[in-house]
């Protein structure tokens, strides 16, 4: 009895295409019932168009490559209609549905056959057949890869269970030494590992280089994974394009993935046949090996594949190189099937057959029924990793679905191997909870779970911390030289506020260096308003702008027309303003000349002389060329909340008028001296005495239209009772022998 499909909806607004979705949809057995967004045929129905449509259509027929598997084709032609509904034009609205109506026939088509309306159209489609397959394929390989990855270290973690090795040496050798010296993802496995075999009694002297080199092969997969992830997630929900580059630079990050996993099927493979030896030593299961021989893909056949990849990539056949790639990762599936199946064999089969009870106990103890026992055979059972115990049970109770006859120890392997070959195959509905058992056991936060570092954070030894010391003893004292209040944030935020306000992909860490980009909100305001952008969709524009730092402007383009409602005349205008940034006082004096349309904006002229006042006040501070002006730059975050304590500002250096280029050479004469001090420009006296008093600075520089005619100023302490005036050219070492008069005068008193 078929059962019921499933749906899968393409092309709604902000939506995206994953690789599992791709892979589910590949391989779905009934086949998934394609529908497209309505969303997405309106948006199609609304792109420009520059060609008339002709009479007759023309005609798009390209076969699919006959060496590509069913699952393979299938992804190839998703994403040929996903494509479609990303960029393509009016009139591919029909090209759609003939696509859908295709992918929704559960006969395998060998051919697909389009009526194309424009040639345009036509075009797009032969041009980007190639690279649309070529994805296709890489999102299956993304999801299976990935999915390999996980189950590896569970079978892995079986195997050395069986083998008896020598498993802490292996795994305490990669641990996280906390200065970027080591691998996070050899670190991670090890770790993993940890906790899969914590508490197990079956660890033994064996000492191999199948087992040491797991951190090795299993990291390098895992890393390899989370790059071809990212990669094919751009890949596929990206415009489609003419060019092939894209495509050649897929395939060579898909060549190191290829040879990780050759490795790990090496890996596996030569595990296996050591528990095979061990079992033959004890003359367990002969059969076993025959089994496996006829069964188990061998070292030959990965290399023949490896080598029919290479092949096909020197010659640039791209897509037959990621079939390749494909089939490869088939095999490796198997062979992981097989190291399974023998160690679970090893584990649970050898003690039956030392007693000879291998029929029905065998029986019994797969089909989960509970076995009656002495106590002398309790006190023999061998404890195993409280990881690989609860994987262990987890693969019996799921063996029980398999129909069985077992009734001696030659058809006791034939069932296993079946067993694992099943519910370790991606197309298993079974598959994705065996695949979930693994990361809730290793991800488990039980008394099982070994001290892992959380992600962001680690340890620091006593020579790091030396270090680390003196260096934040530095910076600290650097920002509060010129007046920075201190602010102590959580190392742990909650993820929802961080996404909510950067993105998931945002980059939180940064470089220890001088990376600051500044904008004018009035000169952001202006600009929108000079290109046309109403008043009430500013905002919504802005969040638009703001992604241009991990989007391209095409991407943005895109959201601002059709998500957003811009005209494209409005849009490539902002477009051309957005790309403006550079040196500030290069690019203010681009924006200031003469014709500039911001000079006749109030809001961006008023930012413009703004800005040159700062810019000049930075250029005296010998600091403007650490500035980069940029006009793409539209994050207006409200995540701080305010000063949390009065900062330890020595100096206020109080300028009576609104020169801030003044006020930024006193400022740094005092910086130059090491003393802690900011600035204010005010016209109002009573305000730099009120901001004195509220942030507790005890000294003030006081500059007025007369200390400026006459080349002095004013020192003053009003809790000490000091005023006096001198001349501006050595003010600071004037200032510096007050402070220290006062210091030693109060420190005598406290006496």
């Amino acid at each position: 009895m078929a059962g019921e499909r499933r749906v899968l909806t393409l092309g709604g607004k902000g939506s995206s295409l994953s690789s599992a979705s791709v892979f589910e949809f590949a391989i779905a057995s009934p086949p998934m019932l394609l529908k497209i967004d309505p969303s997405a045929l309106a948006r199609l129905s609304s792109a420009p168009s520059n060609q008339k449509s002709s009479s007759p259509p023309f005609k798009f027929q390209q076969s699919v490559p006959d060496f590509l598997t069913p699952e393979e084709a299938r992804a190839s032609i998703l994403l040929l209609l996903y494509k479609i509904l990303l960029g393509g034009s009016s009139s591919s609205s029909s090209t759609a549905s003939q696509l859908s109506d295709i992918l929704n026939n559960e006969t395998q088509t060998p051919t697909i056959d389009l009526d194309v309306a424009r040639q345009d159209d036509l075009y797009l489609l032969n041009s980007c057949w190639p690279g649309v397959a070529l994805h296709g394929i890489c999102a299956l390989l993304d999801h299976t890869a990935s999915s390999l990855a996980t189950v590896a270290d569970a079978v892995a973690a079986l195997s050395c269970e069986a083998l008896k090795a020598d498993a802490s040496t292996a795994f305490n050798f990669f641990t996280d030494s906390g200065d970027g010296s080591s691998d996070k993802d050899r670190v991670a496995v090890a770790n993993d590992f940890k906790v899969l075999l914590n508490g197990s009694k079956l660890r033994g002297n064996l000492q191999c280089d199948q087992v040491y080199n797991i951190p090795i092969i299993h990291g390098r997969l895992r890393s390899l994974c989370k790059s071809v992830h990212s990669s094919t997630r751009v890949e596929l929900n990206s415009i489609p394009s003419a060019g092939g580059g894209a495509s050649e630079d897929l395939t060579a990050l898909l060549s190191s993935l290829a040879f990780a996993l050759q490795n790990l099927g090496d890996s596996s493979w030569t595990r296996a046949k050591l528990c095979l030896q061990n079992l033959a030593k004890d003359n367990l299961f002969p059969s076993l090996a025959e089994s496996f021989s006829a069964g188990c893909p061998d070292l030959d056949s990965l290399k023949a594949s490896i080598n029919s990849f290479v092949s096909s990539k020197m010659e640039k056949s791209y897509i037959r190189s990621l079939h390749e790639i494909y089939n490869l990762s088939e095999a490796v599936r198997k062979i992981l099937s097989w190291e399974a199946t023998v160690s679970f064999i090893s584990l649970e089969g050898s003690e039956l057959m030392e007693n000879g009870q291998v029929g029905t106990q065998v029986k019994e103890d797969i089909d989960g029924v509970s076995a009656k026992s002495d106590k002398k055979k309790d006190k023999k059972k061998k404890v195993m990793g409280k990881g690989t115990t609860v994987l262990m049970q987890f693969i019996k109770d799921r063996l029980q679905s398999v129909p069985s006859k077992v009734v001696d120890s030659s058809a006791l392997p034939e069932r296993v191997a079946q067993g694992f070959l099943s519910f370790l195959d991606l197309k298993d509905p079974g598959f994705e909870h065996l695949l979930q058992k693994v990361k809730d056991v290793v991800d488990s936060n039980e008394s099982r779970r070994l001290p892992k570092l959380p992600k962001g954070t680690r340890d620091f030894a006593k020579e790091q911390m030396a270090v680390r010391e003196k260096a934040f003893s530095i910076i600290g004292n650097v920002f509060k030289r010129h007046g920075a209040m201190a602010l102590d944030t959580p190392v742990f935020e909650l993820r929802e506020t961080l996404t909510g306000k950067y993105g998931e992909d945002s980059k939180l860490i940064y470089d220890l260096a001088d990376q600051i980009k500044l904008n004018h909100r009035k000169l952001l305001d202006g600009m929108l308003d000079i290109c046309g952008v109403p008043s009430h969709k500013v905002r919504t524009i802005c969040s638009s702008i703001d992604k241009l730092d991990k989007q391209s402007f095409d991407q943005i383009q895109k959201e601002m027309i059709e998500e957003k409602g811009l005209d494209a005349k409005t849009v490539e205008k902002i477009g051309s303003f957005v790309k403006l940034r550079g040196h500030p006082l290069k690019l203010l004096l681009e924006l200031k000349k003469e014709g500039s349309e911001f000079l006749t904006n109030d809001a961006s002229n008023q930012a413009l002389k703004d800005l040159e006042k700062l810019f000049q006040a930075l250029d005296n501070s010998r600091c403007v060329d650490k500035v980069v002006l940029d006009l793409s730059l539209a994050r207006g975050l409200d995540y701080y909340t305010g000063a949390l304590r009065a900062s330890e500002t020595q100096v206020l250096v109080s300028i009576l008028g609104d020169d801030i280029s003044l006020a930024a050479k006193l400022v740094s004469m005092c910086w130059d001296a090491k003393l802690k001090a900011e600035f204010m420009a005010n016209k109002r006296l009573t305000k730099h005495f009120d901001r004195a008093k509220e942030f507790g600075i005890p000294w003030m520089v006081i500059v007025g239209e007369r200390e400026i005619n006459e080349g002095i100023v004013k020192l003053k302490n009003k809790e000490a009772k000091v005023e006096v005036e001198v001349p501006t050219s050595n003010f600071v070492d004037e200032l510096m022998r007050l402070m220290n008069d006062n210091a030693a005068a109060a420190a005598a008193a406290s006496r």
